[in-house]
């Protein structure tokens, strides 16, 4: 039962808080082992999700989200509406962007003297330019996250790799942007990666390399793959749901 649950990717149970009237569904996982008794986190794109040890009862889970009902529902509505100035994208001073998970400000410096370039610093993705274009901006922003997209990829190929007994060395992979993916592995083996990838955070990141290089070995979700995949990223239903829940902030352009 439990390599069904793996499978199918739905190792938790829907669950619903009643907090005035306001409804705010959350998902449940259950985890062993686990050093937490019951963990409540809510999501940036406002999804809550609680992580339990597998023997926990439903009852005593809903008796400990009650007991954050007042927390839950002010992160929840915070974030609801954070949202109405993320979405959508208008490349302006004050914008939340991510980057490696962290939520930073985008601050618009005007320049004449210099090459127009993207840097982090201070909390801000700073973007020096004579330009206001929302185009031109998007256009520096997508190249900075594609060169950091890089980096980044690389260091974590290597790292994680270098744990596979299978793998002597990091596959061919390349970077392209896709709409619905994070990743894929062609049948030569080539690895794709969505530079958007890395406004995620590294767990996120790892999830989606280690997802795409177990297809290496099993080139199928079949119960293997996900034994193998289970092997090398434990809990990893856990971390795809809470890249699921940042997709819809990741993605938007």
């Amino acid at each position: 039962m439990r390599d069904q649950l793996i499978i199918d990717s739905m190792h938790y149970r829907k669950q619903n808080l009643q907090y005035g009237n306001e409804s705010i569904p959350y998902r449940v996982f259950f985890v062993a082992p686990f050093r937490h008794k019951i963990k409540i986190e809510v999501l940036p794109n406002g999804s809550v999700q609680v992580i339990a040890p597998e023997a926990t009862s439903l009852s005593s889970i809903k008796k400990a989200v009650q007991k954050r009902a007042r927390w839950l529902y002010q992160q929840y509505s915070k974030i609801k509406r954070q949202q109405h100035h993320v979405l959508p994208r208008e490349y302006v001073s004050g914008e939340s962007h991510f980057y490696l998970g962290r939520r930073y400000l985008l601050k618009m410096i005007n320049v004449k003297t210099i090459q127009p370039h993207v840097k982090l610093t201070r909390g801000q993705i700073q973007v020096r330019t004579r330009s206001r274009q929302p185009e031109i901006i998007k256009a520096l922003l997508n190249d900075w996250y594609r060169d950091h997209a890089e980096q980044v990829f690389e260091r974590r190929l290597e790292a994680l790799v270098s744990n596979i007994s299978w793998l002597n060395a990091p596959p061919p992979w390349k970077i392209r942007r896709m709409k619905k993916q994070w990743g894929s592995c062609s049948p030569k083996g080539v690895l794709t990666l969505n530079p958007l990838l890395v406004k995620a955070p590294r767990e996120c990141i790892d999830y989606v390399i280690l997802h795409e290089l177990c297809h290496l070995k099993e080139h199928n979700h079949s119960r293997n793959y996900y034994r193998w995949l289970s092997r090398l990223c434990p809990r990893w239903e856990i971390t795809k749901a809470r890249l699921d829940g940042l997709s819809e902030l990741l993605l938007v352009e």
